[in-house]
């Protein structure tokens, strides 16, 4: 089973400290070889995930997001971001939902679900939650949801969203503009041998609530499909 090794975590911990282009173009084959194993363990984890899901995301080298900072419009001029991270799509238009991963020092973390919904779907999700909001409470409250992430978070609108009630009794989820959800995990766990075990399952938690989401954003208000076959 692919895991992620201690040198990997130790040649970001080291990246970290010394973040500029002489010391990363000295120590380029150890970078190489972490990238190589971050690039190993994304390519098991599409593949665990496939079991239950259809990852349309073909490789780890695909998923993992580059290591160069882009420096050329932010404050921040590090030339590197000390991190393996990436980004699993499920595969649409039927699936909806994406599964994303982080792997640095001291802030591992498992994200999913919906970070910038376009205008469309979020228009349809707040539909939804008008009419629905009893099924929201009931996917979100399931025990395993509760237990790897707790409350579901993201970006909210101060009051309510333009053309809903402001005294809805879902207010609080008509104000979301994101639907994520989020779950730490300490450098021991990462570097365990059930790493990638333990990621799988907590992804698998989440299918109900994107199980439900797909069905949502594949139908209009009165439940008939618009996927075009």
């Amino acid at each position: 089973m692919s895991s992620i090794a201690p040198s990997t975590f130790t040649f970001l911990r080291r990246l970290a400290r010394h973040n500029d282009r002489d010391w990363f173009q000295q120590h380029k084959a150890e970078y190489l070889a972490a990238q190589e194993n971050a690039e190993e363990f994304f390519d098991a984890l599409i593949g665990a995930l496939n079991a239950h899901d259809d990852i349309e995301t073909p490789s780890g080298k695909k998923a993992l997001y580059r290591i160069y900072n882009d420096v050329r419009f932010s404050d921040d001029k590090t030339p590197y971001n000390p991190r393996f991270a990436g980004h699993l799509k499920r595969r649409k238009p039927q699936l909806r939902g994406g599964y994303y991963l982080w792997i640095t020092p001291g802030n591992s973390r498992l994200g999913c679900g919906f970070g910038y919904p376009n205008p469309e779907d979020l228009k349809r999700t707040r539909i939804d939650i008008l009419h629905n909001y009893a099924d929201w409470r009931k996917i979100l409250a399931r025990p395993a949801i509760r237990k790897y992430f707790g409350e579901m978070i993201g970006d909210r609108v101060k009051t309510a969203p333009q053309g809903f009630p402001k005294d809805h009794p879902a207010i609080d989820l008509l104000r979301y503009k994101q639907y994520w959800f989020e779950h730490a995990f300490s450098d021991e766990e990462v570097t365990d041998a059930r790493f990638l075990k333990n990621v799988t399952l907590i992804y698998r938690s989440i299918r109900p609530f994107f199980d439900y989401m797909s069905e949502v954003l594949t139908t209009d208000e009165n439940g008939i499909s618009i996927i075009e076959k």
